[in-house]
């Protein structure tokens, strides 16, 4: 069962995969459009019209898309690792220590959901909006914790993976 759900892209880590891809993706084009907003407003300022609220979207626009390429980061094995400390370890001891990462990366999402939730939920009861556009601030929240929900699920996956790795030696 687990060779048949695996980084192959079959089954349920197969399905996994393809979302969190789709997300880092959808990342991707909100930084594209970060770029763009700054650029109309360095260029419109020439003409005397910025772009109004840029560096509002600018904000909560980097922080949406950082966060988006946390779980293909996980899932892809793409997180920074210390390589020097297990250049000379089995295979087995650098597949117990990425369980352990899965491990800590799965808990510190699911501790992220938490207290990201309760900000967003405060954000929203007190009303607070960007100066210039009057953005809410909490709708900034909602995407970051579906980045965090996908955090964790590729932090599940990858454990999963672990520990049949560190099982099968």
């Amino acid at each position: 069962m687990a060779d048949a759900d695996n980084k192959s892209g079959t089954g349920l880590s197969g399905v996994a995969r393809q979302l969190i891809f789709g997300w880092a993706m959808l990342g991707g084009f909100v930084l594209l459009a970060v770029v763009a907003i700054n650029m109309a407003s360095v260029i419109g300022g020439f003409f005397g019209k910025p772009f109004p609220g840029d560096f509002e979207l600018t904000e909560v626009g980097v922080a949406v898309a950082a966060f988006s390429f946390l779980p293909w980061c996980q899932i892809s094995g793409g997180n920074v690792t210390a390589d020097i400390f297990t250049a000379g370890a089995s295979k087995r001891a650098v597949a117990f220590f990425t369980l352990l990462g899965s491990l800590v990366a799965l808990l510190f999402s699911v501790i992220l959901i938490w207290r990201m939730y309760a900000g967003m939920l405060d954000q929203k009861e007190y009303g607070y909006t960007t100066a210039i556009l009057q953005f809410p601030h909490w709708m900034a929240f909602v995407p970051i914790l579906i980045s965090l929900a996908l955090l964790a699920l590729a932090s599940a996956v990858t454990l999963r993976e672990n520990f049949n790795s560190v099982v099968k030696g």
